[in-house]
């Protein structure tokens, strides 16, 4: 999922950094509140960095350069049902990891896809006696994290499950950097996790329903960084 500014620890970083400005006597350009989205709508403009990554994809399409890849080894008996329907409910609290991109009206533009297209598909490597055991997961995991997304089709999250033994497995997530970045890995896992963990123990999610999505951060920074606030912020860089 694509981290954006309001999480908690990016907040106490830019009130810090907002100090040390004021104190330096240095104005800050006043930012509109950013708020979750009233209405629904087919599609929705790309932030700056999603542009970026959306304009180098269609410079060299099929690259795997921006694949942000996750290898999580599993210790222990593992619910593999249980695991695919605590990835399925990640994929559906976060938009951006339901999310392609078109173009319309001759403008990149992100699609929200109305449900997680995902399965999670199993390899026992106990079967794959050509190499030894970690050499596989080396090769498997490089051979996912190469494989190139289709910015336009979709998905842009993939996963694999390998199982190493009856008590080990490794659990490898990749997905484009447009949709993700290395901070969302982190919270990718532990909310996988959290979800699993009540699964297995027979509670309702724990997680609280999420106030704003990726797409709410894009509109927000396309309405605020227009006219004369985009003119005075490319003056100074």
């Amino acid at each position: 999922m694509k981290a954006f500014p309001g999480q908690s620890d990016e907040l106490k970083r830019r009130e810090l950094f907002e100090l040390r400005l004021r104190q330096k006597g240095i104005a800050l350009l006043k930012t509109p509140t950013l708020e979750a989205r009233k209405e629904k709508a087919d599609s929705y403009p790309l932030s700056f960095s999603q542009q970026r990554l959306w304009f180098l994809d269609q410079l060299e399409p099929g690259s795997s350069v921006y694949n942000v890849p996750v290898a999580v080894r599993l210790y222990g008996s593992l619910n593999v049902r249980n695991l695919e329907l605590s990835i399925y409910e990640v994929v559906r609290r976060h938009e951006s990891l339901r999310t392609t991109f078109s173009v319309k009206d001759g403008q990149p533009v992100q699609v929200i896809g109305s449900e997680a297209k995902l399965c999670l598909p199993l390899i026992d490597t106990s079967t794959l006696a050509t190499e030894p055991c970690e050499a596989q997961v080396q090769r498997l995991a490089l051979q996912e994290g190469r494989r190139a997304f289709n910015l336009s089709s979709g998905p842009l999250m993939r996963v694999l499950l390998l199982r190493l033994g009856p008590d080990e497995h490794v659990l490898l997530l990749t997905m484009h950097h447009i949709i993700s970045d290395h901070w969302s890995r982190s919270i990718l896992v532990r909310e996988v996790t959290t979800l699993y963990n009540a699964l297995e123990t027979g509670r309702p999610s724990p997680l609280a329903p999420l106030p704003l999505q990726y797409a709410d951060y894009a509109l927000w920074q396309r309405r605020w960084l227009q006219g004369e606030v985009l003119a005075q912020q490319l003056d100074y860089w």
